[in-house]
Order: structure tokens, then sequence, then C-alpha cells
């Protein structure tokens, strides 16, 4: 039986094929690692979860796309019921971090009118030799887009627990504010059993400080 949890989360991770988006998921999970993985084909879902505040749990759905285009009908149906998204590229590829912009076009497009909260991701940082993307080019991108940034490493389990707890955190900031909230028919957030009365931080210290004796 899961534990209580206040807020569901769906997270989408995409990429190209490759990237290491599997490897991610499996570190933060189940905490393992493997150099050999397969492709993932269609989509693939795990989950975890975290606790975000005192007496806030948050469950993530996290769905693992295919990067390779003859599933891309496939995974393209999960973008709209996703309410986060991990746009990952390879630090060691070119190629993977050229196609981040299309990436991102495609699935801002398809949510339409409604919007997802992503962060770039550049993987394997541990084969820095090999590097072919530099840290200004990747934050000017995520700059551009309006997105954070972080270097991770799966096999040396570098940042990773980081990177999905920034994106977690967002959304439930923006949660907070009211920019994100429940919808019917939509799977991007679900209230658990035990869901507080969320309110943006500056009202929060407030009701706070009120309730100091």
């Amino acid at each position: 039986m899961d534990t209580l949890w206040q807020y569901q989360f769906r997270i989408i991770l995409l990429g190209d094929s490759t990237v290491g988006k599997s490897s991610l998921l499996k570190r933060f999970t189940d905490g393992v690692y493997s150099d050999v993985a397969d492709p993932t084909v269609g989509v693939d879902f795990y989950a975890r979860s975290v606790d975000i505040e005192p007496g806030v749990k948050i469950k993530l759905q996290l769905w693992d796309t295919a990067g390779q285009e003859r599933f891309r009908s496939i995974t393209t149906s999960y973008y709209r019921n996703s309410v986060g998204g991990l746009l990952v590229f390879d630090l060691t590829n070119r190629k993977t971090f050229d196609h981040v912009r299309e990436w991102h076009r495609e699935v801002s497009e398809h949510i339409l009118p409604h919007h997802m909260v992503y962060i770039l991701i550049g993987h394997k940082s541990d084969l820095n030799r090999d590097c072919k993307v530099t840290r200004d080019e990747a934050e000017q991108l995520a700059a551009e887009l309006g997105i954070r940034y972080v270097e991770t490493s799966a096999k040396c389990n570098s940042n990773v627990e980081r990177a999905f707890e920034l994106l977690t955190r967002d959304i439930y900031e923006l949660m907070k504010m009211g920019e994100i909230s429940t919808r019917d028919g939509w799977d991007g957030v679900k209230s658990g059993l035990t869901a507080k009365v969320l309110y943006p931080a500056e009202e929060e210290a407030e009701r706070e400080k009120s309730c100091n004796c």
C-alpha cells in the first residue's frame, strides 16, 4: 500500500535515444546503475515519493519515453497528462543538445493552451574529457527557454536527486501561487486524501506568525 501523499505529480523525461533517461530514473528510484541498458520501447513507468517540506509528501509518477522517431506517436499521448518535464541531452553528443529545442517546441505546442514546467539536464557529466557542450552554452539555452539547468551523472550519482527535487519544488511553488492546479480529466497533478491548503510563501509566513502565541 502506498504511503499517504498530499499530491501526485506526473513527470515525463524527454530527449533523444541513448542520452541516459532510463539510467537517471533507475538511479533516482532504485539507487542502482548499470552500464548495460536496453532501449526503451514506447514508455516505461517509475515511481518515487519525496518530502518537499515538513508534512508534505509528493508522489512522483515518472514516465520514461523512447527517443526514437518510430515511437513518437506513442509518447506524444503522454505529453498532455504531465505537469513537468526533464529535457535530457548527452554532454558527449552534440546532436542531442541541438535537438533540445525541437523537443521543447514539440511538447509545448502539443499541450497548448496549458504549460509544462521544464528543467534542462546535461547528462553524463562523469565523461568530462569527452564533453562536446560547454556549461555556458547549456546555461544560455536554459536561460532562453526560461528554465533551470543541471548537469548530472547517473553513473557517479551526481546531482540526480537535486535535479528531480528542483523540478518537484518548482511545480509545488507554482501550485502555491495558484498557477498550477488540479483539473478534471488531467492526470498531471492529483490531490491525495491528506492534501493541504496551499498558500503563497509570503502568506504562509504571515499565517505562521499569527498562529504563534
